[in-house]
């Protein structure tokens, strides 16, 4: 489902360097990757990689879900995903 691991070979870097520089443990970041990752630790990710949060997902045409502050989005693409990360991040901001 990910492609963390084929951007960190890409770009020369192992899982356990990417794990420090996002704050947490290496062992943490593989829990994290083999359950549910949080948005904010996948935007991390994204961020400490210089890719675009869609770019960590494989494309494999799946439709799916995301539930956030008792509204569900629905995803049908890369660019869905990227506006409802958006949409979210915004309804954060605008509570604190």
């Amino acid at each position: 489902m990910y492609r963390i691991k084929e951007i960190c070979r890409n770009k020369g870097l192992m899982l356990k360097d990417l794990a420090e520089k996002i704050g947490i443990t290496e062992v943490g970041l593989s829990k994290s990757l083999n359950g549910n990752p949080t948005l904010d630790t996948l935007q991390k990710i994204a961020n400490t990689l210089n890719v675009h949060l869609v770019d960590l997902f494989i494309n494999d045409g799946v439709i799916g879900f995301i539930k956030s502050n008792g509204r569900t989005y629905e995803i049908n693409s890369f660019n869905d995903l990227d506006n409802v990360f958006k949409t979210i991040k915004k309804e954060q901001e605008e509570i604190k």
